[in-house]
């Protein structure tokens, strides 16, 4: 777009040449029939090419990179080995900088995805309330069979989603009733990218702690 300076007009003439209308005229019929010609062909090699619905091929495998990828990764630790030996004494401790626990990440990650797989699957599921009810009320375990208890919780969950997602009755893409425009696919997606995230912390968290294995 051409700018105007100090409120002077353009002197520069940016009118087109007029053109020749009646050869300008012959042209555009010509190849308006040539395009009349070719378009019957163009029409019937986009309906060949292109599919309204993906194959059931292809929707199985997206269910078994679903599944994949909520037991382990290709791209960051695993939930088993993000919660695995850790030390009891540093289950509740923190470091500087850090507003959570270990202990508040893994409950975190649990009731989480227990609120995402109660949604997905029960019409009359209700979600904790958002956001206190997604974290544990202590920083601390409150008592020394609590961490190994909710990690079972964690583990029976993921199974749980898991199952609904492999289950070729399970359609991926349709709303589900009860919500408000979500599907089982957003809500799998949703807990992946989750527990990616807390995860990343946990292992970070355990690192400054100096409790994550070197081997």
């Amino acid at each position: 777009m051409a700018v105007l300076q100090s409120g002077k007009k353009s002197q520069i003439n940016l009118a087109p040449k007029e053109p020749n209308v009646a050869k300008s005229r012959k042209k555009n019929t010509k190849s308006r029939n040539r395009t009349a010609k070719k378009a019957p062909s163009k029409a019937t090699r986009s309906k060949s090419t292109v599919s309204a619905t993906p194959s059931p091929d292809s929707i199985n495998a997206l269910r078994q990179l679903l599944a994949k990828y909520l037991e382990t990764s290709e791209a960051h630790a695993s939930w088993r080995d993000a919660f695995a030996e850790m030390p009891p004494e540093l289950r509740g401790a923190k470091v500087p900088g850090s507003p959570h626990t270990a202990w508040q990440m893994l409950e975190h990650l649990r009731i989480a995805q227990w609120d995402i797989v109660g949604f997905s699957r029960d019409p009359k599921h209700v979600s904790p309330d958002f956001p206190s009810g997604y974290w544990p009320s202590s920083p601390t375990p409150p008592d020394d069979t609590a961490w190994d208890a909710s990690v079972r919780a964690y583990h029976n969950d993921a199974e749980e989603m898991r199952k609904l997602i492999v289950d070729p009755k399970t359609d991926l893409f349709a709303k589900i009733p009860h919500s408000d425009g979500k599907t089982i696919l957003r809500e799998a997606l949703l807990l992946i990218d989750h527990n990616a995230y807390h995860l990343g912390q946990l292992v970070l968290l355990r690192r400054l702690l100096d409790a994550w294995p070197t081997q």
